[in-house]
């Protein structure tokens, strides 16, 4: 993973919580009061989903800021504690009743979230081990 990646990915993420944020602080607000009870709670919950899935990509975005950096190693990186968070997923027919906004900042953090999730998956995998043949290949192409 490169550091262009991670920054990106940063940029990205604190672009999302800012708009989150301020959807679900100001204008969510109205449309949260234009709905019936129960989807008024179920805004609110998503509100707390989406907020949350965020905090974990950014915390863990910090902490691949750190490797690149210098300030911290790979193996404190790979502690337990320094892992993506888990984040609730969200009901497809919960979402698809909330106003059009909310749904795309519920759709938006469950994307990045997938996206750091895959590279967290990535990264920790084990370096796949040289094929013997492909070594003797590589050998006997290099020889001639």
């Amino acid at each position: 993973m490169t550091a262009r990646l991670v920054a990106s990915l940063y940029t990205e993420a604190m672009l999302l919580a800012d708009e989150t944020r301020s959807y679900f602080d100001e204008a969510g607000r109205e449309d949260r009061d234009l709905l019936p009870p129960l989807q008024r709670v179920l805004f609110s919950c998503e509100s707390l989903k989406v907020t949350t899935r965020l905090m974990h990509v950014v915390a863990w975005l910090l902490t691949r800021r750190a490797v690149e950096s210098g300030e911290m190693s790979l193996a404190q990186a790979r502690a337990p504690g320094r892992k993506l968070g888990p984040a609730a997923e969200s009901d497809p027919g919960s979402v698809e009743v909330l106003p059009p906004v909310a749904q795309d900042l519920i759709e938006a953090s469950c994307d990045l979230y997938a996206r750091v999730a895959r590279l967290e998956q990535e990264i920790d995998q084990p370096s796949p081990k040289a094929s013997p043949a492909r070594s003797l290949l590589s050998r006997l192409e290099n020889a001639f």
